[in-house]
């Protein structure tokens, strides 16, 4: 993590370029550090964070995880929050999002792309993502996104509210230049700043967002909801319904989600379906608490090894051939997705430090 101080402004710089700044433990336990050193320091009114090369964070390095797994360590550590600026200019995925979209200010630009890709992994979307997931608007739009690992660009990050703003790449440096310059944390101000540079981009026609807005597809998101519920039988004849459309009307879109759910892990997409649910009723803090819960029971690997053996088809071996344990969504029962919500019986929860001046919900318009 590089480290700038220009006046009251503290940048941070993710800088594992190759890794696609995957955070790793000590990135994780250096971030904290600073946020907590920052929020005590009244001379610090803003940081901005962003990443070096083509991404800004890929999300968290679960190979070591996974190493730590087998090993039988399971220590999980968890960033501060401080007012910040997220640049996010590039990859934005799983951890990635964790540290940047809980924040107030979040800059989208051309070269973005997000995306909570866990349930191919045999995880859930957690960093809190059960809570602003929940918040993202339709009914069935946020379920998608959760359950497919379906990629959004940045004019569809801003169109969602997953993004507080767009900015071209090639007007950054002037933006954080002036940022710089401002000497004061009140977000009135921050907000004429970034108003400033802000653009409003066109959607693309085939966007999941516009699909959804204008409900050219219903069917699709329906099905995908119905896919993971544990109504088992109706789902899978939805599902049947679905693919014969496909069958009648091809369409590479619906095809492709499709695609995504049959390869996904059957508990991942369970309890994630659950996870975003309960999310929209409680507040980023209990979400975490939950999430813990569920990321303690994966670790632990008592219901299903499901993370350990995605990791293995596509990051080790990379054959994307994984033996799902249960291998079908009828044989993980409601009984095993209760399990992930409970407290590991030697885990204590998790708990969070009050914070005076975090705001009761950073995403509270989306």
């Amino acid at each position: 993590v590089l480290v700038e101080e220009k006046s009251s402004v503290r940048i941070l710089t993710l800088n594992r370029p190759k890794q696609l700044n995957a955070l790793c433990f000590s990135m994780i336990s250096r971030l904290l550090q600073l946020f907590l050193a920052y929020e005590a320091d009244p001379d610090v009114k803003l940081v901005i964070l962003k990443g070096q090369g083509r991404a800004f964070c890929a999300g968290g390095d679960v190979l070591p995880v996974v190493n730590d797994i087998k090993l039988g360590i399971s220590d999980i550590t968890l960033p501060s929050f401080i007012r910040q600026v997220s640049i996010l200019n590039g990859i934005v995925m799983g951890g990635g999002a964790g540290v940047s979209i809980h924040r107030r200010f979040r800059i989208a630009t051309e070269k973005t792309v997000f995306a909570m890709p866990e349930t191919e992994l045999g995880l859930f979307p957690d960093i809190g993502a059960s809570y602003f997931l929940s918040r993202l608007p339709g009914f069935l739009v946020k379920k998608y996104v959760g359950l497919t690992g379906t990629r959004l660009d940045g004019a569809e990050m801003l169109a969602c509210g997953l993004a507080t703003h767009f900015v071209p790449s090639t007007k950054l440096a002037a933006l954080e230049a002036d940022l710089c310059r401002i000497g004061s944390s009140y977000p009135i101000f921050i907000s004429k700043i970034l108003d400033a540079y802000s653009q409003h981009p066109d959607l693309k026609q085939e966007s999941a967002y516009h699909r959804q807005v204008n409900m050219t597809l219903p069917l699709l998101f329906l099905s995908t909801c119905l896919y993971c519920t544990s109504t088992m039988p109706t789902s899978q004849a939805f599902l049947r319904f679905s693919e014969r459309e496909v069958t009648q009307e091809p369409h590479d879109w619906i095809s492709a989600t499709i695609a995504a759910l049959k390869k996904a892990s059957p508990a991942s997409l369970k309890i994630s379906l659950r996870s975003i649910r309960e999310g929209r009723s409680q507040g980023v803090g209990q979400c975490l608490i939950r999430e813990y819960r569920m990321v303690c029971h994966v670790i632990k690997g008592d219901i299903s090894k499901d993370f350990v053996e995605g990791c293995r088809a596509i990051l080790i071996d990379r054959d994307r051939n994984p033996k799902w344990d249960p291998p079908r969504l009828e044989e993980m029962k409601d009984s095993m997705v209760d399990q992930y919500f409970k407290r590991v019986e030697e885990q204590e929860d998790l708990k969070l430090p009050k914070r005076n001046n975090l705001p009761a919900s950073a995403i509270s318009k989306l």
